[in-house]
């Protein structure tokens, strides 16, 4: 038996597929991303609402791991409650059987290369000439997609008609179902995308290189396969998106068990609409509808007990992220000032902690001792750091805001006032070394000895400034604390004027390009920027109101005096 199969051109066409599948999903999302988010987020208010706005999303999108993700977020941020999530997610496996629909439709029911060379020449000159025009070059490069997924599925169809002809099917192994439900969803687990798991299987169905119950089984396990994605999407994740990823599993594995187990009488369904011997494809593509729809019939009237279920499973654990306020009453004033201005200085210490990582500086060098959030979540990630740093300081608010209910004195009240603005510059100055992540992470890897160079100044600049943090905060004296951090802050900016003189010297010596000029003082501008925040920050906590003020006096007297001697250069 001779079974000529063209295994490179098989996965020249997979490759293609996938590459048109990619393009189709990031141009749509780049088009219209917004207007998808915005049905998810605000028209998934009932049971109903959520399977139906799943279904159109995905349908459009291609792509229901990318709705399966996007409700992980919305999750995640407490938009979305878990049944409406479970909702998207069930309408999300009928909006996927859209894909099956346009390969059977189109795909095998014309002359492919006369329907995908125009897309993809279209588009590809479209490119070319709207590069400057992001609209329609994402336009553009959702025609070069659409256009790559039939020619993709034209190779794969081409690479087995060899193979079918030679094939004898009857001489095959009969391995059992449960064998081809295995390779559906190792192989879409693996290429993480059931529409080309799909799309291969209506090939080889269309060459009768299988039979239909086979292709139907294959379908089934696709559907499975491609849960992984949403799950490694939760790995790691607070419980909300465990719940999400989990209903998605649990929707998918029992849909898949009642399919298999009724595929006879599935089967029989689908040759009351399709002669499944000569239009088995389109016959398959029902199926895969069929199926799904069955599923959310099945899981419908259960959609509020399996979200108690998962709540059981994975019950929020609320890290207390605070550690002094959350004991302290505002009915005690004077108790309640003195733990904010603690808590502040705790959100100091784990800001520092998070520009520290984000420069991937051993966090050692600057404390002898385990921070709270280290000991609460062990190791977090910068994500959660900053996710964290953000909720500490919205309970730091919080918690001013119920202060300011009470009757406070006006001294209190105008040290409570400075004091917030501390909170305030302090999480200014994370969202600035947030903003210039990426940059440094340039600088680090990049080929130029000169941003090599930067990028370790720029580390030994944050680890000096936060040396000095720790020392002024550890004077008895507030008039010394007061003239540490003014000759601080003109250290600063000091640093600021050698580096923007040292970058000048750099670009007249050709030690940097033009593209990379912009960049540097960008970082620069935003790193000092974030290490005056800190310095104000830890000026606002340690001083008198009177020293606040001749600080900030003597900030103006700076400011205007160095505007005056700009002026006269």
């Amino acid at each position: 038996m001779n079974v000529d199969l063209d295994l490179w051109k098989l996965l020249a066409g997979l490759g293609i597929f996938l590459f048109g599948m990619f393009l189709l999903e990031d141009s749509v999302k780049a088009l219209s991303g917004k207007a998808f988010r915005r049905i998810i987020r605000l028209y998934t208010n009932g049971r109903f609402k959520a399977i139906g706005s799943g279904a159109l999303v995905t349908a459009i999108l291609q792509s229901s791991s990318a709705v399966s993700l996007m409700v992980l977020a919305f999750v995640g941020a407490g938009v979305m409650s878990i049944e409406n999530a479970i909702g998207v997610i069930m309408g999300s496996n009928i909006g996927t059987t859209f894909t099956a629909w346009i390969v059977a439709t189109l795909g095998f029911k014309i002359k492919i290369e006369a329907f995908a060379l125009p897309f993809i020449g279209i588009g590809g000159i479209g490119l070319i000439f709207f590069r400057n025009s992001s609209r329609f070059s994402y336009a553009s490069r959702l025609l070069v997609g659409f256009g790559f997924l039939f020619l993709g599925l034209d190779y794969m169809k081409g690479s087995v008609e060899s193979l079918a002809q030679n094939l004898d099917l009857s001489r095959v192994p009969d391995y059992g179902l449960w064998v081809y439900l295995l390779v559906g969803i190792l192989f879409t687990a693996i290429m993480q995308a059931s529409a080309a798991s799909i799309a291969i299987v209506l090939t080889a169905l269309h060459s009768q290189l299988i039979t239909f119950e086979i292709g139907a089984v294959m379908v089934i396990g696709a559907n499975v396969g491609t849960t992984i994605t949403v799950l490694l999407g939760a790995i790691g994740g607070m419980p909300a998106k465990k719940r999400v990823s989990f209903s998605h599993l649990i929707f998918n594995v029992v849909t898949a068990v009642v399919a298999f187990f009724g595929l006879p009488i599935l089967v029989w369904c689908v040759k009351v609409f399709f002669d499944i011997n000569t239009n088995s494809v389109m016959g398959l593509a029902l199926f895969h509808t069929l199926f799904n729809v069955l599923g959310v019939i099945i899981f419908l009237p259960f959609m509020g007990l399996l979200s108690q279920v998962l709540f059981k499973l994975y019950p929020d654990h609320k890290a207390v992220l605070t550690m002094y306020i959350d004991r302290t009453p505002t009915e005690v004033p004077d108790a309640a000032v003195a733990a904010i201005r603690k808590e502040i200085m705790h959100l100091l210490e784990e800001c520092q902690l998070y520009n520290l990582r984000l420069l991937r500086i051993d966090d050692k060098l600057v404390f002898d001792h385990e921070l709270h959030f280290e000991k609460s979540m062990k190791k977090p990630s910068l994500d959660h750091l900053y996710e964290n740093l953000k909720l500490l300081h919205g309970e730091i608010f919080s918690f001013y805001s119920r202060l300011q209910n009470q009757k406070l004195e006006e001294t209190e009240a105008k040290e409570l006032e400075r004091i917030i603005y501390a909170s305030r510059n302090m999480v200014n100055s994370v969202k600035n070394f947030k903003s210039i992540r990426h940059n440094m992470d340039e600088f680090d890897g990049s080929d130029n000895p000169y941003l090599n160079t930067q990028y370790k100044l720029f580390r030994k600049r944050l680890v000096e400034l936060y040396h000095i943090m720790g020392r002024i905060r550890q004077m008895k004296s507030r008039e010394e604390q007061y003239r540490r951090l003014l000759t601080t802050f003109a250290q600063i900016e000091e640093a600021d004027r050698q580096f923007i003189q040292e970058t000048m010297n750099a670009v007249s010596t050709g030690q940097v390009q033009e593209m990379e000029i912009s960049t540097l003082l960008l970082v620069n501008r935003l790193f000092t920027q974030a290490c005056r925040l800190q310095i104000f920050s830890l000026k606002d906590i340690l001083l008198s109101l009177e020293q606040i003020s001749d600080f900030d006096r003597e900030m103006d007297r700076r400011e205007t005096k160095n505007g005056e001697e700009s002026k006269t250069d």
